[in-house]
């Protein structure tokens, strides 16, 4: 199915109480299936050639569903008004009646009651994104302090010299390998829990990882692409630099999952010994 091309997103419903909650159908005609609804936060549907998205079929049963691109009654809106991430195309996706391959459906429904790492391991990409934003951040800075920045009057000859900044770029780069090697750690984790049947206690546990690496990546993520621009001073501000999109980009992004709900799962397993929801791993 693939050879070669993209798998875009189409994300939860932009509205409706919960973000769980599904809308789009999936009805069965004489002509084959039928997918309608409108999805947003759309990562990557613009520029793909494949779109799955969750849907409730015929019978009332989850399902994921991938759609063609360019399939009749597809449309793609670039709709999205977030002051970072300016360039996932994370808009809107309608589907409107649009054909769907009745080989192209996988029915969710025996894996509902079913311990899964769905959610550790979709949590995991988004705390690696992070990361990267961090150590883009933490990139930028160096290479700016380098090449542009001038040391404070009076305090150094150059800024390679100036004990705060040396500091400063002494501990972020402490906490930029702590989130790193937390992250790479939990990756470990999931790796060995899915070589062997996934129990409620071992998607926990997954939980439980996951949740201490999307901490320290959130953390260094916010913390790093601040600090850069205040490390490397009011030139650094200029649009032409565009280095503001670290930040940007990190405090969107660092909001789709709210980090305080991870200390409380770690508090409450740790004190309590409570295993996470099952929502934090289904």
């Amino acid at each position: 199915m693939l050879a070669g091309h993209r798998i875009g997103n189409a994300g939860p419903a932009r509205n409706g109480k919960a973000i769980t909650g599904v809308d789009t159908r999936l009805t069965a005609g004489p002509e084959g299936p039928r997918l309608s609804g409108t999805r947003f936060y759309s990562t990557g549907a613009l520029f793909a050639h494949w779109i799955p998205t969750r849907a409730v079929g015929p019978d009332g049963g989850p399902l994921l569903v991938f759609v063609r691109r360019d399939a009749p009654g597809v449309r793609v809106v670039d709709d999205w008004q977030g002051f970072g991430q300016r360039t996932t195309a994370s808009g809107s996706v309608i589907f409107a009646e649009a054909p769907v391959e009745a080989d192209l459906t996988i029915d969710l429904a025996p894996l509902a009651g079913r311990p899964g790492l769905f959610g550790p391991v979709s949590q995991l990409i988004h705390a690696a994104i992070d990361a990267g934003l961090a150590r883009g951040a933490v990139a930028a800075a160096l290479d700016f302090l380098r090449t542009r920045t001038r040391p404070y009057p009076f305090t150094a000859e150059t800024v390679a010299e100036d004990p705060h900044i040396l500091g400063e770029v002494g501990r972020l780069t402490v906490d930029l390998h702590a989130a790193e090697a937390v992250l790479a750690r939990a990756g470990g984790t999931l790796d060995r829990i899915a070589a062997a049947p996934v129990t409620a206690q071992s998607a926990a546990e997954a939980s439980v990882a996951v949740a201490q690496a999307k901490i320290l990546t959130t953390e260094i993520a916010l913390e790093a692409s601040e600090r850069l621009l205040e490390l490397a001073g009011a030139s650094a501000t200029r649009e032409t630099y565009n280095l503001g999109r670290y930040w940007r980009d990190a405090r969107v992004h660092t909001l789709h999952d709210p980090v305080r709900w991870k200390y409380h799962l770690l508090g409450n397993h740790a004190l309590n010994g409570v295993l996470p929801a099952r929502h934090q791993w289904n």
